[in-house]
């Protein structure tokens, strides 16, 4: 039986860790639902691990829509969030509606991901909720404003810009949104949010203390040659993989692979 939102509300008053991640394509979401994910996320992360960016600001909603019917084949028991990209739901909560209806229509996935929580962006969850989407929402260091807050960098380091984020998280869940995702702020900061809502915080970069834990895939499998520093690898297939075609280039420039068939 598929995950539900109401399941990952649940989850959160039984005390039970959410597990998250994300995925790209077919296979790694096959994998990912097999082993057990509550929640897999078609982060605007594959802009960067999947096509080559260095941020995730080029990605388009036709290429995430492409990326997420390819996940959805592959997820059968999780939970599917699809982000939306930048410039696709800031301009107005009418632009966001257009938007997070073509992925929702197009794609199957059950719930879209958008950045921060300062007014506008609560009313334009508002307005989805209203038309029955099902959102979840993201503060403290939001991607899609790297220029903005000058890179990559913790957030909620100051008495007023924690209690900032923690003001936007609340405005989210009066909003609507089923979950939030809680990126790279201090600990304590995601405890007192998580203490607050009623609704499932998601952390990454944000401590122990969140109701579950996600990763970007190609972190966790150590598919990247960069990762943040509050990643963690749990192998390194990036030098597997380079030794494997290696051995397979030796191979066939020394006339090892492949063999010739045997008389019978």
């Amino acid at each position: 039986m598929a995950v539900t939102t109401q399941q990952l509300i649940r989850y959160k008053k039984e005390g039970r860790p959410i597990v998250a991640l994300t995925a790209w394509d077919y296979l790694i979401a096959r994998a990912v639902d097999e082993a057990g994910a509550d929640l897999v996320m078609v982060g605007d992360s594959l802009a960067m691990v999947a096509l080559g960016y260095s941020t995730t600001l080029p990605l388009t909603l036709e290429e995430i829509i492409h990326h997420a019917k390819a996940v959805r084949r592959g997820v059968e028991h999780a939970l599917l969030v699809v982000d939306l990209p930048f410039m696709s739901y800031q301009e107005s909560p009418k632009q966001a509606l257009r938007s997070a209806g073509q992925i929702i229509k197009t794609t199957g996935a059950t719930a879209v991901k958008l950045e921060g929580g300062y007014p506008d962006m609560a009313e334009t969850v508002a307005r989805l909720v209203q038309a029955g989407i099902a959102v979840m929402g993201h503060v403290g260091l939001t991607p899609q404003s790297v220029h903005q807050l000058g890179g990559f960098r913790k957030q909620g380091k100051s008495a007023e810009a924690a209690e900032r984020i923690l003001s936007e998280a609340i405005a989210l869940e009066q909003a609507g949104a089923f979950t939030i995702v809680l990126e790279h702020i201090p600990d304590d900061l995601a405890l007192q949010i998580t203490q607050k809502l009623t609704i499932p915080t998601i952390g990454i970069g944000a401590g122990p203390h969140c109701d579950g834990q996600v990763l970007v895939t190609a972190d966790l499998l150590g598919m990247t040659t960069w990762r943040p520093s509050f990643a963690k690898a749990y192998v390194n297939l990036h030098d597997t993989m380079m030794q494997a075609v290696q051995s397979y280039a030796n191979e066939v420039r020394q006339h090892q692979f492949p063999t010739s068939e045997q008389p019978k």
